[in-house]
């Protein structure tokens, strides 16, 4: 069977652009999707703190490091006028990271100190975002972002071994989380081509990872823990 030459050409010629053009199509597709979802990523633990009126199992000290690496990868990219698409979801888990953080201080009696926490932050936020932050100083909150989330998700781990349960830690914004981030790799390689943001993903995958294990291991002992507190209330 004789095959045209220029058939075979235009057939490679559409492999090659294809290719690239799917992987921009589905970069920028799971970069909106997950723009979309993390507007609703934290959402069922912000309800679950407001339903039970107790932030128990929830480190504060871990928050403050997680919203300090969701700081750093806004202002970073911010700073680099990467797409929107490249890191959008930092935005909407700044808010919820800095709404539960306000609820934990507001459930453990500080409501004082969650005031403060709102207004410290914002104030620091809005100097970082200003043109008198220069660039080196973003780009070392950036790097710092690898040793605050491997620091925070680990004293949140140790809290989780040291109480047998979760607590009121949400199941569903942890997975949310780690499939998230693991998405994240791959968008950040794409869209960014920024190797400190692409490991910054990996180190948050490996760390949310190790959360989402704990939860299904204790997820009997969080039961059993819930179900021990609802009887001494009765």
């Amino acid at each position: 069977m004789h095959t045209n030459p220029s058939h075979v050409a235009f057939n490679f010629f559409l492999y090659f652009v294809s290719v690239p053009c799917l992987k921009v199509v589905l970069s920028k597709a799971l970069g909106i999707g997950i723009i979309l979802g993390s507007v609703m990523v934290k959402l069922p633990q912000i309800i679950k703190l407001m339903g039970a009126k107790s932030a128990e199992g929830l480190s504060f000290k871990s928050l403050l490091l997680e919203l300090l690496a969701i700081t750093g990868t806004m202002a970073y990219s911010i700073a680099n006028k990467f797409p929107f698409s490249a890191w959008g979801e930092a935005l909407f888990l700044m808010l919820q990271t800095v709404t539960i953080g306000f609820l934990i201080q507001h459930y453990g009696g500080r409501t004082s100190k969650g005031l403060l926490f709102l207004a410290v932050y914002f104030s620091l936020l809005v100097i970082l975002l200003s043109p008198f932050t220069s660039m080196s100083v973003v780009t070392c909150m950036q790097a710092s972002n690898m040793p605050a989330i491997i620091i925070g998700r680990l004293i949140q781990a140790a809290t989780n071994y040291q109480n047998g349960h979760t607590g009121q830690l949400s199941a569903i914004s942890v997975f949310l989380l780690f499939a998230g981030s693991l998405a994240r790799i791959f968008t950040s390689l794409q869209e960014t081509g920024d190797a400190l943001m692409a490991l910054t993903y990996v180190i948050s995958s490996a760390c949310n990872g190790i959360i989402a294990l704990q939860v299904l291991y204790y997820w009997n002992s969080s039961l059993e823990h819930k179900k021990k507190k609802k009887k001494k209330r009765e």
